[in-house]
């Protein structure tokens, strides 16, 4: 089996690169983790991947003028590691138009919440705020909008009554760390496509866990 080389984006702690370390290390994983990128040097994720024997490199946005400057040298980056697949995993910058137009379809995000609901930051809290009694997470194709895209994954999660922002956190990012490998599984190995702004090629067999969409493997 030939794997997808995939790059990954980070900010922060990296506990969805760390799934998808977790989730590689499997013989018949479609995917090999060839890079990670970080834009803040320090980054826990980093660690994450050095103890993985996972090449890192840091592009600090902070070095560059422009948007597109700092875009040029992540985009080097990754063509310079043979990347096929492109993961953002807590990475906390907006790209241009142009970058994503470069990586189009190649290109995955995951959100915190069952989009195109609760777009944006501060998810937990405002769906706490609203009253909503379902939640969730959605790995999607990026686009020059921010958390949109077509989707390629979701994990439902319901909101306790007495749910506080941060219980509602955690357990949406543990569906998160299940959702995020099986999503770049089904890109990574061929049996989903973009047509138009839809994913497609998904089977849906009968019995499916109504909590994701597609199931994820054993919870038929």
């Amino acid at each position: 089996m030939t794997k997808k080389r995939v790059g990954v984006l980070i900010s922060g702690r990296g506990s969805n690169l760390q799934a998808l370390i977790e989730a590689a290390k499997a013989p018949d994983y479609p995917a090999k983790l060839a890079l990670v990128v970080s834009n803040v040097a320090g980054a826990q994720g980093l660690a994450r991947a050095d103890d993985a024997g996972i090449p890192t490199q840091v592009v600090d946005h902070k070095a560059f003028a422009s948007r597109p400057g700092f875009e040029a040298v992540l985009d080097e980056a990754l063509h310079g590691a043979g990347v096929d697949l492109l993961c953002n995993a807590g990475f906390m910058r907006l790209l241009t138009e142009d970058f994503v137009t470069r990586w189009l379809n190649r290109h995955l995000n995951i959100h915190p919440s069952l989009l195109p609901a609760f777009k944006g930051l501060n998810t937990h809290a405002r769906v706490v705020e609203a009253g909503a009694k379902i939640t969730g997470c959605t790995v999607h194709f990026v686009r020059a909008a921010m958390d949109d895209g077509p989707i390629v994954a979701q994990a439902a999660v319901p909101v306790a009554p007495d749910d506080t922002e941060d219980s509602l956190a955690a357990r949406v990012l543990a569906a998160e760390h299940k959702l995020y490998p099986h999503a770049l599984r089904l890109v990574a190995s061929g049996d989903v496509r973009v047509e138009g702004e839809h994913v497609v090629g998904i089977s849906r067999p009968e019995g499916e866990n109504a909590l994701f969409s597609p199931p994820l493997p054993g919870t038929l």
